[in-house]
């Protein structure tokens, strides 16, 4: 590899970092810890011993497979997008591949999973309330600022995308774009 590519690597691996520390960071490490630190947590939700596993089990699931599809996301939006999930770096590239094929928003999918896991795992109600403020805010958000912005950028394509792909409940079998 070149030094000029290794160079562009490690700036391309800044900016992923800087986009994830700010944002899905803040929003699924920095507010839950500071929530359980004025709440407390009830992990298991008080139920008897046996049936204590069941959320903390669905809890551990749920971050697992929210983690796992925000890395997939993340490492689409870098080698297919060109960009970071940063407002202030977005993508080059309108990305419909793998999740995306799915559903418009699967990073939001992913970091609602892990908010929802923190809440059954913890046994925390005011981290389900923080899991649908932020469901809210994104759901104005994307509407309000998001869609329009991808429909300027990307033209007929994202509202192809759009009509074929919907914005939260994923299709059961993938989109193909038209070639």
């Amino acid at each position: 590899m070149s030094l000029d590519a290794r160079e562009g690597t490690a700036l391309n691996a800044r900016r992923q970092v800087r986009a994830i520390s700010l944002l899905p960071g803040m929003v699924v490490v920095l507010i839950p810890l500071l929530i359980l630190i004025g709440t407390g947590s009830n992990v298991g939700w008080g139920l008897g011993k046996g049936v204590a596993l069941l959320p903390i089990f669905l809890g551990f699931t749920l971050i697992a497979v929210g983690f796992a599809l925000w890395l997939w996301t993340v490492r689409l939006f870098a080698r297919v997008g060109k960009g970071t999930l940063a407002p202030w770096d977005p993508t080059q590239r309108l990305v419909v591949e793998g999740p995306y094929r799915h559903v418009r928003n699967p990073m939001i999918t992913a970091v609602l999973a892990v908010l929802a896991g923190e809440a059954a795992l913890f046994g925390s109600l005011p981290l389900l309330i923080w899991f649908a403020l932020f469901f809210a805010v994104n759901y104005v958000g994307f509407r309000v600022y998001e869609e329009p912005d991808l429909e300027r950028r990307f033209g007929e394509d994202y509202r192809t995308y759009k009509r074929n792909v919907p914005r939260w409940l994923p299709r059961h079998s993938p989109w193909v774009p038209p070639r």
